[in-house]
């Protein structure tokens, strides 16, 4: 135990979680060496499995590779990774994601061009989560191993691309263009633990301490809260400033300054995670995506327009995978992707009409954008209920009996409004002058539009 506790460098002045960080520091090349482990598993997961038949009977998923890869990945890792980011911050991305290692590899080994403007856009975190959904959704990733090295292994060869052009070292993949990374930074704003900077010790440092290289290019005095830290650990203890510490789960939202939130990023939490994600995870259980495509299918027989019925397409652009009666024609491409769009205008279109209800009220002449980072814990945890719904899947396909499903599914959507509401409560506190009355009206509203989803998920777990 001694022996822990000096590995650690913990003492009397400094906790049990700042020592943590500073061995994060102090031992990189472990967390390399973990890196390079999950760079392996991950590869192997996603490349093997592609070119294995696919398995036409009942097997258990840790007798087959190509059950066990599409378990481990949509069973395991993604439902577990977004709960991670609520508790952990963005542990994931800078100690464990393979994607993370190797675009930073690739950078180290590259041309190291300046980042160019283009690349700095904004919107890019809603363009490339709402497109990535969207294909995985026609390709059918969850279900299929090419689809999964399509989608994913894309993303990857796209990651060390960009690493090796641009860059010196650092991860531009991940701060600007990858597809989890404005989810990532959304959720990971109610992660219990941070890496705190004292600014004031921080400018009575020497001046000559050498800098940290940041892989994700963070001008780390300022850093203010998780949304672009990666937690690597590798700027804990610098200059007697940085520091792993415990806070609030609602403070950093609560704090939030007016250039620490934007409109893009709002609208990818109210129209990308609540809306696209929402429907993508709904319509394959949905009886109005069946009436709707019925209807489709009636229209273009009437109409003679037959070409929408056709089904011989390649994989690669809607599933076609005959030996298991899975084939997609134009109609179902057609139909899924109006499907996603319609849930996500209604959905996000509630929160934006909501927002802008509650500005207002609050006598807010713009739409108060920040008050949609309130619902970001009912964000997090439907992302959870939509890919942990695939979890309970594949284990009752192994006939394990999962009876405190429903009731854990109530008690998550339960704690999301409560955790929302309370978040966007303390917000409504920012707004002084308006009356009290008001402030209840407007908070009223936000929660108003939080309960369609929560009708959504209600209908999909215990009404369909």
């Amino acid at each position: 135990m001694n022996e822990m506790f000096d590995e650690l460098n913990i003492s009397d002045s400094r906790s049990l979680l700042a020592g943590i960080g500073d061995a994060m520091a102090r031992h990189r090349g472990a967390i390399l060496g973990v890196q390079w482990v999950m760079v392996a598993f991950y590869l192997c997961l996603l490349i093997y499995p592609a070119f294995l038949p696919l398995p036409m009977e009942y097997v258990h998923f840790y007798e087959d590779l190509t059950l066990f890869a599409q378990f481990a990945f949509w069973g395991v890792w993604w439902p577990f990774v977004m709960v991670s980011m609520m508790l952990l911050g963005r542990v994931w991305c800078g100690v464990l994601c393979p994607e993370g290692a190797l675009s930073e590899w690739a950078s180290r080994h590259g041309l190291g061009l300046a980042i160019p403007r283009w690349m700095r856009w904004s919107g890019w975190p809603f363009l490339a989560f709402s497109t990535t959904t969207l294909y995985g959704q026609l390709i059918s990733v969850y279900e299929y191993p090419k689809a999964a090295l399509l989608v994913l292994g894309g993303s990857t060869v796209a990651a060390m691309a960009v690493g090796f052009v641009y860059g010196r070292g650092k991860r531009v993949w991940c701060r600007y263009l990858c597809p989890a990374n404005g989810v990532f930074a959304i959720l990971s704003r109610l992660a219990p633990i941070h890496l705190r900077v004292d600014r004031e010790a921080w400018r009575e440092a020497p001046h000559r301490t050498t800098a940290v290289d940041c892989a994700t290019l963070i001008n780390i005095p300022n850093m203010t809260g998780n949304s672009t830290c990666h937690m690597c650990g590798r700027c804990s203890g610098h200059r007697g400033a940085v520091a792993l510490q415990v806070r609030s789960p609602n403070r950093e939202i609560l704090s939030l300054r007016n250039e620490d939130f934007s409109r893009a990023e709002a609208l990818l939490l109210i129209f990308g995670i609540l809306g696209i994600a929402t429907g993508a995870f709904q319509w394959s259980a949905s009886p109005w995506f069946v009436a709707m495509k019925q209807r489709m299918a009636e229209w273009s027989i009437e109409n003679e327009v037959f070409e929408l019925l056709q089904d011989d397409i390649p994989w690669w652009v809607l599933t076609h995978y005959p030996e298991t009666n899975d084939v997609f024609s134009w109609l179902d491409g057609i139909s899924i992707v109006s499907y996603i769009t319609a849930t996500a205008v209604i959905i996000g279109g509630m929160q934006l009409l909501m927002l802008r209800l509650s500005g207002w009220l609050l006598g807010v002449r713009d739409i108060p954008w920040r008050l949609a980072y309130g619902l970001t814990p009912l964000a997090g945890i439907s992302a959870f209920l939509g890919l942990s719904a695939l979890t309970v899947t594949l284990l009752k396909a192994e006939r394990i009996e999962l009876m405190w499903v429903p009731e854990l599914r109530t008690a998550l959507l339960a704690l999301a409004v409560m955790w929302s509401g309370q978040i966007v409560w303390g917000m409504m506190k920012s707004f002084p002058k308006a009356p009290i009355l008001y402030r209840v009206s407007a908070w009223s509203s936000m929660m108003a539009g939080a309960g369609l989803v929560v009708v959504s998920w209600i209908y999909m777990f215990y009404l369909w």
